[in-house]
């Protein structure tokens, strides 16, 4: 499940991080045409109002004498007012390039952390996986604690990042809904409805609302120019020194006709339009969908870790139960497999050992009387249970055929058959062990 809930966690921080770049991308694009919009008001608003005023100025002085040139100075003035009326009359965009550009930068700040702080968590959970297997396998209590206090952790985190990013689901969800009423309410304050629908729609139904100034702008700028024309060929001739500024203002003009051709083209809607449209896919596709795999991403590693809280505690209380069996056990029973091997020498003689029974038993002229090996092995008793499954629990497998051999103290008392039991060896039994306890 935990494994399942990153991998849901990757793909949702990648699409939230996708959308908030496309969104960032769309407004840095919008920020740039806003900004080219207010260089080229205020670049040809500077020419008409200072550039072209000092050139007319001085060529009313050189043609004070005659009355014609004069009044079409008066004319060309008249039509660089109406230039200056109508580019005043364009509105100021320069406080929604300044909040586009804030807003953009504040998101970019806002998502990286976002990003590195989901990416932290999924590491979390992925490492919190590791050390659990790791803990489970060693069956160490340290690192279960190291487990229980991370997973502790990643549970607060998951939960607070599951509100925040429901939250945040629902209010952008809530934006997705109507978009354009929102947009139109906050730049009510610097842009009138009909521009603003006129960017958001982008629809030929719509009119332009720039296109009567820019129309009487291009009037105005033509009529100049014409005018322009008629004094450079007329009045050159006889005010030789006029001709540096009528071209100046030539020179003039033709720089604010460039300018209002990137005008037209920066005014129109279908630019504005599409970083709108880019923005929108972005948020409230890709983020929208990316906050839905978080918030899932959340709820499945909260649920996991929950799971996962209970194994552990679990766990906890087997490796004590085990611990406690552990410090039961009497170290010094004979019939531990533990004790056995420890007490088993290998470097000892295993005829020393045979003949130490013996010695215990009684001399070997007592033992001579006992009935002949063959026979008594066919009628003796099969030997304990406990003596063939000895080998069960680590016993030495040369000797655990011959009981009590190497033991210690034997039993206290035997019976006759027992003991010949005990010192009568078959045929296989001698290929088996050799010679070395055959009496």
């Amino acid at each position: 499940m935990i494994s399942s809930a990153v991998g849901v966690g990757f793909y949702g921080n990648s699409e939230t991080n996708d959308g908030v770049y496309q969104l960032t991308y769309s407004l840095y694009n919008a920020n740039h045409t806003l900004g080219g919009i207010n260089n080229l008001v205020s670049g040809s608003l500077g020419s008409m109002e200072s550039g072209l005023r000092q050139h007319l100025e001085r060529l009313d002085e050189i043609f004070a004498t005659r009355t014609d040139y004069v009044q079409a100075l008066r004319f060309m003035q008249q039509m660089a007012t109406n230039i200056i009326r109508q580019l005043a009359a364009l509105p100021d965009l320069s406080q929604a390039r300044v909040d586009l550009a804030a807003i953009a930068e504040q998101t970019s700040l806002a998502e990286y952390y976002r990003w590195l702080t989901y990416l932290l968590l999924l590491i979390l959970d992925l490492v919190i996986c590791l050390v659990t297997c790791l803990g489970l396998a060693k069956q160490s209590r340290w690192l279960l604690i190291i487990i229980m206090s991370f997973v502790l952790l990643s549970l607060v985190l998951g939960w607070a990042s599951l509100g925040l990013g429901t939250a945040t689901a629902v209010g952008t969800s809530d934006f997705c809904v109507s978009p354009d009423k929102f947009i139109v309410n906050q730049t009510k304050d610097f842009l009138s409805a009909d521009v603003a629908h006129y960017y958001l729609f982008c629809s030929p139904n719509l009119p332009n609302p720039f296109q009567q100034s820019l129309t009487i702008y291009q009037r105005s700028l033509t009529t100049m120019q014409i005018q322009i024309q008629g004094l450079l060929q007329f009045s050159v001739p006889l005010f030789p020194t006029a001709e540096k500024d009528l071209l100046g203002i030539q020179r003039l003009l033709n720089s604010t006709e460039s300018n209002l051709h990137q005008l037209t083209a920066f005014l129109d809607c279908h630019g504005l339009h599409k970083d709108y449209l880019d923005a929108l896919m972005g948020v409230c596709y890709d983020g929208v969908e990316g906050l839905l795999y978080l918030s899932l991403f959340s709820l499945m590693s909260a649920g996991a870790l929950s799971a996962l809280l209970c194994a552990v505690l679990r766990a906890w209380k087997l490796i004590g139960i085990r611990d406690r069996d552990y410090d039961d056990i009497d170290e010094e029973d004979p019939f531990n497999p533990q004790a056995r091997r420890l007490s088993y020498n290998p470097g000892r003689s295993n005829i020393h050992s045979f003949c130490s029974y013996n010695s215990s038993l009684g001399s070997e002229g007592s033992l001579s009387r006992a009935p002949p090996p063959q026979a008594a092995a066919a009628n003796a008793p099969p030997p304990a249970e406990y003596m063939n499954q000895s080998m069960l629990f680590g016993g030495n497998p040369r000797y655990e055929n011959v009981p009590l051999i190497g033991r210690g103290s034997p039993p206290p008392s035997y019976s006759p058959s027992m003991r010949t039991t005990y010192l009568s060896m078959t045929d296989a039994q001698i290929r088996h062990f050799g010679t070395d306890f055959q009496v």
